[in-house]
């Protein structure tokens, strides 16, 4: 189990469970889209936001986006951290069918996964130093020059990195520059494009 300083954000009773047996960490509920009216649990979390910062970690449908985006529109971003579960095809054990996008929740995957996306995420963990800030970060024009975005095959390749990183197939280019500065030096980013074999442009990965 690891011990997280910041306040971290699920969606419902079930997701705050499945955390129950992988962190120590203050873990808050949005109740779904019910935070949209809630307006004493918005106070709260815009608290501990301020208090001991926040993780955000919601499922990785587009419920969970629309959940993830409306608290990023109302708390300053320095006080956010984003953690993400990567898509996986299934259904949790209590429910009679899959969701409507057919991916497992928070509260469906296994705990290490749930341990990495958190760590991934930049959160303060007690005894543990946080993944090292590249001096140089990287940018959406990185990911242009090394085909992400604004290419026809752009998609594709997004998508085949996102799946390697273990991250939602549909996170924002500029999500993913922001994922990959909290995650890895631009050194390591250049290393997985080439074990991928992306080696037709040019880029300064130093």
């Amino acid at each position: 189990m690891i011990r997280v300083r910041e306040a971290i954000v699920v969606e419902g009773k079930y997701d705050k469970i499945k955390l129950a047996s992988v962190v120590d960490a203050l873990v808050i509920e949005t109740n779904g889209f019910g935070i949209f009216k809630d307006r004493q649990l918005m106070e709260l979390i815009r608290l501990l936001a301020r208090e001991r910062g926040l993780l955000i970690l919601t499922d990785s449908d587009s419920a969970g986006f629309v959940i993830r985006d409306y608290l990023s529109g109302a708390i300053p971003p320095e006080q956010i951290k984003h953690a993400y579960i990567p898509n996986l095809s299934g259904k949790e054990r209590r429910k009679n069918v899959p969701s409507k996008e057919g991916f497992l929740g928070v509260e469906g995957v296994d705990g290490s996964t749930i341990a990495n996306a958190i760590r991934n995420a930049g959160a303060t963990i007690e005894d543990e130093s946080a993944v090292p800030q590249s001096q140089s970060p990287l940018t959406k024009m990185d990911l242009y020059e090394t085909g992400l975005v604004g290419r026809e095959f752009s998609a594709t390749r997004r998508r085949q990195l996102l799946g390697l990183l273990g991250l939602p197939k549909s996170l924002s280019a500029n999500r993913l520059v922001a994922v990959l500065n909290m995650t890895m030096t631009r050194k390591r980013f250049g290393e997985t494009l080439r074990d991928l074999g992306w080696i037709e442009y040019e880029f300064e990965f130093e």
